[in-house]
Formats: structure tokens, C-alpha cells, sequence
């Protein structure tokens, strides 16, 4: 039984809202700048499907006040993060950030940090962090171990194992020295860590160090220390060419099927893209462009230039939340031209391929040009060949992502239709053709094409009518190539190289050779 929100007290103020079931678990998680109106709304008709499901769960809801829409902002995205609920924007891959800790044995470990879902860290000891997924101090975490000599065994063995002999650590396990001096290790490791001391002030203490030992004949100590130093090269070369902090700009396009917000990032550090991400999300509640930005830089390095392909609502509350975060001025832009745009445009089609799971360019073009609902990847084109008064066929072609489905094709003897009336055997096989289809519950095509111009389109319509479907369906005119679409008064006319005129140009010479072959063999069959 759905909640009778008139029985529920809902204060008229800043704040997020906590919907919970019949077992006190929590569904979806908002915020709202007047709670009472926001609420409210999700109890009247007209909502999406997703949205009705969620309301028919729901048989409680809390709320927790707020002095202003921004703190509801922030708060809303932590409550997210600790209990994710289900009907929430959820980023799969939301651990954008690595830890690492430092074990609080007698001989501490360096470990990568592991949490739980409420975001709270495993195992005892000292962590650091966040590093960027992908970052040096991540991938270079064997490189910090054996820099700092710092032990990997689970167990401290009784002798010394094959990392002491490999130079990789000095066996605490055994020998005195190395127990005085492996707290001096880690807290050099800790130091590099907290950042208080570069890579490259520490490097220049090692070759200071290096130089003492080969003066005073510690050729050992000295040859020890040379291959610490080769280690750190390594590590600050992978530093400079992996980092992503420095990154400017972040662009994201946005696209919504089916009630399902398909999202696509590129990050760029100095003109080059770094990095791609790929995220989608149900469109229930208060779900939406402006709250998957929330999320997401509650977890990644946040840019100074945030380029959408759409501005996202409460754009001021976002920047200003962005900006306190980064300690910078971070700006959300939609740009409207120039190398900004034609990034947004790279990402878009991207989206598109996904969506359309790798349908053929030119099919994706033509979905684009002709503004339809759904990628046309079945296409079926009809054509109607004359041969004076006694010999009229109906024909059909079938495309199936820009190529022929020879299995698909169909031909019709016309049988209504008396003298030559172009635009009634059109509307004829038409009719007939998913009139069988529904009755034989058969995959209907994305798109109809029709070879000719308005006339035909029309006789065409009324026939989908009469056969009770619903298909979108436009008409190609060979004088001049022009496309005929049934929402627009002027026809569409594309460039001869266009890719998606060819897709069309195709289907309506395949359903003419069809035709045409057709016709010529009931001829000569009746001549002999």
C-alpha cells in the first residue's frame, strides 16, 4: 500500500529527505531547496515508470534540515556515498581514489588500504591519501617498498628470505642493524607520503650520502645507496608522465534513453586526452546531470574547467561547492563553438556509438539527420513497378545495418487497385505487409522508406494507421534526392556524399532492382 503523504509532516525548508520501505531500508536519498514542495511532487500522476516504482515502495521518509540548498547539496552526496542506496546514482566506478597504509606491527608494512562500502577502512595502522587511481604512488607501491627496504612477508620469518638477498630488504628478521635502522625507513616513507618531503629533496640526501660512503671506502653502502637512487629515477619519471591532478579541463556529454541518462567523460591535461569514463543512471526522482557531477567530484580530482555538452541545473551551487573543494575557481561551461565544441562533439558520437552498440557510422548519421527516436539498424524500403495497365508489383527491400537481408525482401501482386494509381498500391502493400507482421507478432523495422515523394509518404502513413503500428517512416524522391519526412513541411535535402543518403539511396535501388526482376519474370512467364 503506497504512503498516504498527507498523513506526513514535511517541513517547508533546506534539507534532503530519506525514503525508506517497509523494512526501514533506505530506497533514495534527495535533497531540495523547499522539502514540502519536493516531496509533495512525487506523490501526484504523470510520473515516469522508474519513479512510480520507487513511490509504491516507500513507507517512511525522514528528513534532516539544512541552513541553505548548498549545505543540502553536500550533505545529500555524503549520505549517498555511506549508504548507496538503490534507487540512487551509483558510479561504478566510484573508488576513483587509493589509500595506503602503513601497518602498526613491530615492523610496519606498506599495504594498499581496503574499505567497506560505508567507506571505512580495514586493518589496524596509519593511512594515506588520497593517490589518483592510476597514479604513480599506486602502480609504484613494489617501487616504495623496496626504496624503503620495507618487508612484504606476512609473518616475520626466522631467517632471512629471498627479498634480503635480492637487496629489496635488510631481514629485521635477523640482524640487529636492520631492526635500528627500519623505523628510520619507514619514517623517510611516511615523510615522501604526508608530502612533507619531495622525492627530490630526498634524493639529493641520498647523493649526498652516497658520496660520504664512497670517501670513507664503505663501497658497499655506497653501491646500496646508487641503486636506491636508480629506484627513485624511475618512480619520479613515472610521477612526471602519470599524473592526472594537473589535469584543466574535464568534458562530459549527456544523452537520455529510454529514462536512462547515459554520461561519457574525457579528462584533457594540456591539450591531451587522458583519460575516458563512461556512466549511466535511472532518471528517478531527483536524479540528473547536477547530481551525478555531485557524486563524481566527491571522488576524483576536480578540474578548473568542468565542459558539458548541457548546463546542469544549480550551476552557481555547484561551481562555488567545486570551488571551495579545489581551492580554486572552477568554472561549468557549454561551449559554443571552436576546439571546446568539437570535443563535445567527439564525445556525443561516442555516446551514440554505445547506445546504438556499434551500429554502422552512416546508420548513426541518418538516425541523427532525420531526428529519429531509435538507430534505424532494419530498414525496409518499398517500390512499386509498373509495366503498362496489366502488369503493376509491389516490392520491398530490407536493409539490416546498411547491408542487404536478402531473407527479409518481399514482393506483392497488386490486387485492390485498378489502372495505374501510384499512391493507392503504395497504401496497398504497405497495409498488407504489417498487417501480416502484427498478426504473425514479427520484429517490426526501425524505419519504413517510401520511393517517391509526399503523395506516397501520405498513402504510406494512412496504411501504418489502418494496420494499427506505429513505425517512423519518411519518403525518398529520386528527381533530386529529396527526403520527405512527415513532422516537417520542407524537405530534407543532404549532400550527395552524405553517408546516410547512401544508406537510403541503397535500400530504394534494391527495392526497384527487386522490382523491376519481379516484373520482368511474371511477363515472361505469361508470354509463354
Amino acid at each position: 500500500m503506497t504512503l498516504d503523504i498527507s498523513t506526513v509532516n514535511i517541513p517547508p525548508h533546506s534539507g534532503i529527505y530519506i525514503m525508506k520501505d517497509d523494512n526501514s531500508n533506505i530506497l533514495y536519498i534527495g535533497k531540495a531547496k523547499n522539502l514540502k514542495n519536493r516531496v509533495r511532487s512525487y506523490f501526484v500522476k504523470n510520473q515516469n515508470y522508474k519513479t512510480q516504482k520507487l513511490v509504491e515502495k516507500i513507507r517512511d521518509i525522514e528528513f534532516v534540515l539544512t541552513d541553505n540548498e548548498e549545505e543540502a547539496f553536500l550533505l545529500e552526496s555524503n549520505m549517498i556515498k555511506r549508504y548507496r542506496p538503490p534507487y540512487n546514482i551509483e558510479l561504478k566506478d566510484q573508488q576513483r581514489y587509493t589509500y595506503l597504509r602503513i601497518t602498526n606491527e613491530e615492523f610496519p608494512r606498506l599495504m594498499v588500504a581496503r574499505r567497506t562500502r560505508t567507506g571505512e577502512f580495514l586493518g589496524g595502522g596509519r593511512v594515506y591519501g588520497p593517490f589518483t587511481h592510476g597514479s604513480s604512488k599506486m602502480l609504484s607501491i613494489g617501487h616504495l617498498r623496496k626504496t624503503f627496504k620495507i618487508r612484504i612477508c606476512k609473518k616475520l620469518p626466522k631467517e632471512a628470505c629471498l627479498e634480503y638477498h635480492l637487496g629489496n630488504c635488510e631481514a629485521p628478521c635477523q640482524f640487529k642493524d636492520a631492526r635500528k635502522q627500519y623505523p628510520e625507513h619507514i619514517a623517510e616513507l611516511e615523510s615522501i607520503l604526508k608530502g612533507k618531503r619531495r622525492l627530490e629533496d630526498f634524493v639529493t640526501k641520498l647523493e649526498m650520502e652516497m658520496k660520504e660512503a664512497s670517501s670513507s671506502l664503505q663501497y658497499e653502502r655506497a653501491k646500496e645507496i646508487r641503486e636506491t637512487l636508480q629506484r627513485l629515477q624511475n618512480l619520479q619519471t613515472r610521477q612526471k608522465m602519470e599524473t592526472v591532478r594537473e589535469s584543466d579541463e574535464e568534458y562530459f556529454g549527456i544523452k537520455i534513453k529510454d529514462q536512462t541518462a547515459h554520461v561519457m567523460s574525457f579528462r584533457q591535461t594540456r591539450g591531451v586526452i587522458k583519460d575516458r569514463n563512461k556512466f549511466s543512471f535511472d532518471l528517478v526522482g531527483d536524479n540528473s546531470f547536477s547530481s551525478f557531477l555531485s557524486q563524481y567530484y566527491m571522488s576524483n580530482p576536480i578540474p578548473k574547467f568542468i565542459v558539458a555538452s548541457e548546463m546542469p541545473d544549480k550551476k552557481e551551487i555547484l561551481e562555488e561547492i567545486f570551488s571551495r573543494s579545489a581551492r580554486f575557481k572552477v568554472n561549468i561551461v557549454v561551449p559554443a563553438g571552436g576546439k571546446r565544441k568539437e570535443m563535445i562533439g567527439l564525445i556525443m558520437k561516442n555516446i551514440d556509438l554505445v547506445l546504438t552498440k556499434g551500429a554502422d557510422p552512416a546508420v548513426v548519421e541518418l538516425q541523427e539527420k532525420l531526428k529519429l527516436e531509435h538507430t534505424p539498424r532494419t530498414i525496409e524500403c518499398f517500390d512499386i513497378s509498373n509495366h503498362g495497365t496489366d502488369y503493376a508489383i509491389g516490392s520491398m527491400s530490407c536493409l539490416v545495418d546498411g547491408r542487404p537481408s536478402k531473407s527479409g525482401y518481399r514482393k506483392f501482386r497488386i490486387k485492390t487497385v485498378k489502372g495505374r494509381d501510384d499512391f493507392a498500391m503504395i497504401n496497398e502493400i504497405v497495409k498488407r505487409r504489417y498487417l501480416r507482421a502484427r498478426q504473425e507478432d514479427s520484429k517490426m523495422p526501425d524505419l519504413v522508406l517510401i520511393d517517391g515523394g509526399r503523395g506516397q509518404l501520405n498513402a504510406a502513413r494512412e496504411a501504418l494507421k489502418s494496420a494499427g503500428v506505429s513505425i517512423a517512416i519518411v519518403s525518398l524522391a529520386k528527381e533530386n534526392e529529396e527526403i520527405y519526412h512527415p513532422n516537417l513541411k520542407s524537405p530534407i535535402v543532404l549532400p550527395k556524399s552524405s553517408a546516410a543518403l547512401k544508406v537510403l539511396q541503397y535500400a530504394r535501388d534494391e527495392a526497384h532492382r527487386f522490382g523491376v526482376a519481379y516484373n520482368r519474370a511474371l511477363r515472361k512467364f505469361s508470354a509463354n
